[in-house]
């Protein structure tokens, strides 16, 4: 049985920690109203570029001349998966799901024989997929230490994703994030990036019911030429906005848990301790009777 001074110990380093998980929470809380807000003001633009893009590159798609970032490497051997996690832990499964979506898409890919590479963007997802898929990597980007994402680091992922399809190190990119619904709830998703996902064709048309012509000036080309990097760089942004909210909002839910179990484990000793010092006192109380009655 533990001794009177072990569980005032225990008992004292339970609230310690507990301070730590409740603060955490307010923090994890404090950041998510802009972490939340920001995603989902990064939606409607990201979704009216993809359909833009849609409607645009079903013009241009069948063209010898369509830029490789419509079209992609013209095979599906190759496939780049970029996947977006935390820099940070302690936000209960955000990062652990992801990491599991990613190892069985890089599993089916080679199953069906296709030649897999990684691109993570966060530290957690680069450790989780190194201990299996190691010699995959083609780069690692973190932004431990920086207190902000902007756009202009989700324009330098694009920018290499760019250089790797210029190189022709891959076929079809796909991006794997985590997307914002809710505090307790965050979505595993994939996500196509290259080529750039297009209409299905007439069954589409004919479903979505009768569709606005446009004429673009200039040329569909030189549109296409501006603004497929440019997308590139704000679907990785809007991905990396959803990771950011997710992260935030799971991690006040595990601080939460956290902090709530502390409670519990702090009753549960406190009983015990009280029980403990009770039952010394009663059999000090005996030896003292006992040794009176001796006398």
């Amino acid at each position: 049985m533990a001794s009177l001074k072990d569980l005032r110990g225990r008992i004292n380093s339970v609230k310690s920690t507990r301070k730590i998980t409740q603060a955490m929470k307010m923090v994890a809380a404090a950041k998510l109203r802009r972490a939340q807000a920001q995603a989902e003001a990064a939606r409607p633009y990201a979704q009216r570029m993809e359909a833009i893009l849609a409607s645009l590159g079903a013009a241009v798609a069948g063209s010898p001349d369509a830029p490789r970032m419509l079209v992609g490497g013209g095979a599906d051997r190759v496939h780049l998966l970029v996947i977006v996690t935390a820099d940070r832990g302690l936000a209960g499964p955000f990062n652990t799901q992801i990491g599991r979506l990613a190892r069985n898409r890089i599993r089916a890919l080679e199953a069906e024989g296709k030649t897999v590479k990684l691109l993570t963007v966060g530290r957690k997802g680069a450790a989780y997929l190194k201990r299996e898929f190691a010699s995959r990597f083609v780069a690692e980007v973190t932004y431990a230490g920086k207190k902000r994402v902007d756009f202009t680091d989700a324009e330098a992922v694009g920018i290499q994703i760019a250089e790797l399809l210029d190189q022709g190190a891959f076929d079809v990119c796909s991006l794997i994030y985590n997307r914002f619904r809710n505090v307790i709830s965050q979505v595993p998703t994939e996500q196509r990036l290259i080529p750039v996902p297009l209409p299905e064709g007439d069954a589409t048309a004919a479903a979505a019911g009768p569709q606005a012509l446009y004429e673009y000036e200039p040329a569909e080309e030189e549109i296409l030429a501006t603004l497929l990097p440019r997308n590139l760089a704000i679907q990785i942004y809007r991905a990396i906005l959803e990771s950011s909210a997710g992260e935030h909002g799971a991690r006040m839910t595990a601080m939460d848990n956290a902090t709530r179990n502390a409670g519990e484990m702090i009753n549960k000793l406190t009983l015990n301790y009280n029980r403990t010092r009770q039952a010394n006192i009663t059999r000090e109380l005996i030896e003292i009777i006992s040794g009176a009655e001796a006398v």
